[in-house]
């Protein structure tokens, strides 16, 4: 036993010894370079590369300053930190100036968002004046150094970037003093410096030229055509063209449109803004993306409701029409006009003509069911958001090849024009929910980065528009000039005409709920003074500003803020003629950003809004009202029929209920205050006659009818300001 016990001592001892040597004779090679390590028997543990990521402050600026460090393999043992500074807040002067200093401090893409959303919160000339000031006392002891080299480089780069990209902030100085005094400042050593002082002086030449001589430079676009005559207006001619052909022409127009549409133009900040006093020639290009939409709506409407001889059948032919043209729109992924139409058959007047719905083609209605729910409000109108997504920057929509085949030329890559209100409301939303400063008085300039998210996406759907290649078709366009203009109370009176009021609606879905211009708190709503942008009221998908906000704190996307409402539970066949019984759930009116659930702090008195339908029998449509704590029951009444184009006199003759959960209703006292009166269960109410009888026998009143994009103002600024 003993000598076994021996003889393993020694076996042990002796490979213990044999490995030493192996060892440290490869350990002696591997210092000299003669061997290589093996990777089978070297593990490296090396910690996550995890940024840090902190704010600092100095001087007018908070930076968010981004820590990383990188640690070494194992031929370079040494670990080394890289380190990039944002811009999260600053001063006026600080901002411009970083202009001149943010590709060496590792933000890249300031000088893009700066150029994108400076008008937000200063002026081209305020720009150009602390800009010409550090021109003037430029760092670097001579023009030989490295650091007058690198911000002359600075210099040109962000000047030529603004020339090239926003030519129009110049050539709108009215004063050409500024240029003049920055152009001799620019650097001499370079020969893009040259090339922008040579185009500088050029602007300013116009600019004195158009000082001196004012009238001829006089706007051409201020002219205005003469209304069209009604009189020689053909509405079933629309019938002669193929739906191809319409949507072609159509797309013509929208993308002519989108292309010249200048993005800052939708910032909420501008946008909302533009009704005041001394505001009426900004947001120029999107003014005109709204009247022609408002435009071909209206040519929907007229040519189905003009013809009041025509029988149930004719008038079915017409709307299928429209129908096969809205399909042609989808294909060629011009949203825009594609939602224009949707919304004018979704209109009430044409909406609740019984006779029509019941004598059109079932395959129609059930195309026509499949287009309407592209612009679903579901999740934040997720659909509209993901086709925008996935066919934005595609040469061909993403439809079965037999559509496509039938309704576009293979050879011409199509563009992708999107509906321009959603982009409208999310930067809206995002104006009102969001701080412009800080609470030391600096620009938040966070906020100009989200609002950039959101611009950009407006650039790329732009980009890939600007090759397409149309060819107009006269006839059409004559007869597209020809469209008398509907007011809405007329083309009520038509649509009565007819079908007289008294018989149930025949359609399955809710009718589309009307947009309702949210008037400023203080003044009364008023028309745009030589615009077409407020003929209509429409269905559009303007989202709740607060019901939904908790979503936005989850994804880095504006695009998360949403309406807070359910689609109709009605499941029949789209193509069923029969009255149904409407449901609870109703699409959400777009007056002021729909109906926030908390109140609205005004310049007084606290305040809420409200949404109102009538107890009718062949519609329901819901109206917006602004409801304050000093409203007692009359008031409201009076302000809801004058809403739907009722006599407000006849505000003794209703009663007001709010429609709560379940089915339940509260009775309004006559005399309460509907503002304390009413429960935060629901914001949904109903005006309903005393004696039970259709209000139809009062003669409508004349009122103004609004913008079909959205108008949201910041007076829910206060609501939300815990939330981001």
């Amino acid at each position: 036993m003993r000598s076994n016990g021996e003889n393993k001592n020694t076996i042990s001892a002796f490979i213990l010894k044999i490995s030493r040597k192996l060892r440290d004779s490869y350990l002696s090679e591997l210092a000299h370079g003669k061997a290589e390590p093996s990777p089978m028997k070297t593990t490296w543990y090396c910690p996550l590369d995890l940024p840090t990521v902190v704010e600092e402050e100095e001087d007018g600026v908070i930076y968010t300053v981004t820590v990383k460090q990188h640690h070494g393999g194992p031929n370079s043992p040494m670990s080394t930190v890289s380190k990039s500074q944002c811009v999260k807040a600053g001063t006026e002067e600080k901002l411009v100036l970083h202009l001149l200093h943010s590709f060496c401090m590792g933000d890249s893409s300031f000088i893009t968002i700066f150029l994108s959303t400076y008008r937000s919160f200063t002026t081209t000339g305020r720009v150009l004046d602390i800009l010409s000031d550090r021109l003037e006392n430029p760092p670097g002891d001579s023009e030989r150094s490295q650091i007058r080299q690198s911000f002359n480089k600075a210099v040109c780069t962000v000047f030529s970037t603004w020339l090239s990209e926003y030519p129009e902030d110049f050539k709108s100085l009215g004063d050409p003093s500024r240029l003049l005094r920055l152009a001799p400042l620019l650097p001499h050593d370079s020969s893009s410096a040259a090339d922008l002082r040579a185009r500088f002086l050029r602007i300013a030449e116009e600019l004195s030229e158009k000082a001196l001589l004012p009238d001829t430079h006089k706007d051409q676009t201020s002219f205005t055509s003469p209304p069209p005559d009604a009189s020689k207006f053909e509405p079933t001619s629309i019938l002669g063209f193929s739906g191809a052909l319409i949507a072609e022409q159509l797309t013509m127009i929208e993308t002519e449109l989108f292309v010249r549409l200048v993005p800052y133009h939708c910032l909420g900040s501008l946008w909302s803004q533009r009704d005041k006093k001394g505001r009426e020639g900004v947001c120029w290009s999107v003014r005109a993306t709204v009247r022609q939409f408002n435009k071909l709506a209206n040519a929907v409407l007229a040519s189905c409701l003009w013809p009041t001889k025509l029988r149930s059948q004719q008038r079915a032919r017409l709307l299928e029409k429209w129908i096969s043209v809205a399909e042609a729109c989808r294909a060629r992924k011009n949203f825009s006009s594609l939602y224009a139409i949707v919304s004018a058959l979704k209109s009430n007047p044409i909406h609740r003509l019984r006779k029509t719905w019941q004598d059109t083609d079932r395959e129609a209605l059930r195309k026509y069911e499949e287009l309407s729910e592209i612009f679903s409000d579901k999740d934040n109108y997720s659909q509209t958001r993901e086709l925008l997504k996935e066919e934005g920057t595609s040469k061909f929509a993403n439809l079965e090849n037999r559509l496509n085949n039938r309704y576009l030329n293979k050879s011409n890559a199509q563009g992708t024009v999107p509906y321009l209100g959603i982009f409208l409301t999310d930067l809206t939303m995002l104006d009102t929910a969001v701080k412009d400063r800080l609470d030391n008085g600096y620009i938040n300039f966070d906020k100009r980065r989200r609002e950039f998210e959101v611009l950009a996406q407006i650039r790329l759907l732009q980009s890939s528009c600007k090759n397409c290649v149309f060819t107009a078709d006269e006839a059409f366009v004559q007869w597209y000039n020809s469209v008398p203009t509907l007011r809405e109370e007329e083309s009520y009176r038509l649509s009565n005409e007819i079908e007289a009021p008294g018989d149930p609606s025949p359609r399955g879905h809710a009718p589309a709920v009307v947009i309702t211009q949210c008037p400023d708190l203080s003044t009364s709503r008023t028309s745009l003074a030589g615009d077409s942008d407020s003929f209509f009221d429409f269905h559009s998908p303007v989202n709740n500003l607060l019901s939904k906000l908790t979503k936005h704190m989850r994804s880095p996307s504006v695009s998360c803020l949403d309406v807070d409402t359910s689609p109709p539970t009605n499941e029949s066949n789209p193509a069923t003629l029969t009255p149904t019984t409407p449901t609870k759930s109703h699409r959400r009116s777009a007056s002021c950003g729909n109906n926030p659930p908390g109140n609205i702090q005004g310049s007084g008195a606290d305040m809420r809004i409200i949404r109102i339908r009538m107890d009718l029998e062949d519609g329901n449509l819901y109206r917006s009202i602004l409801v304050t704590s000093n409203d007692k029951t009359p008031t409201v009444i009076s302000s809801a029929l004058e809403k739907h184009n009722q006599d407000p006199k006849q505000a003794s003759r209703y009663e007001l209920i709010q429609l709560l959960p379940e089915g339940k209703e509260l009775v309004i006292p006559a005399t309460g205050n509907v503002f304390y009166a009413m429960t935060s269960s629901s914001v949904d109410f109903l005006l309903r006659r005393k004696d039970g009888n259709s209000p139809f026998g009062s003669h409508p009143i004349s009122t103004e009818t609004s913008a079909t994009f959205p108008r949201i103002k910041a007076k829910g600024r206060r609501l939300v300001r815990n939330l981001f």
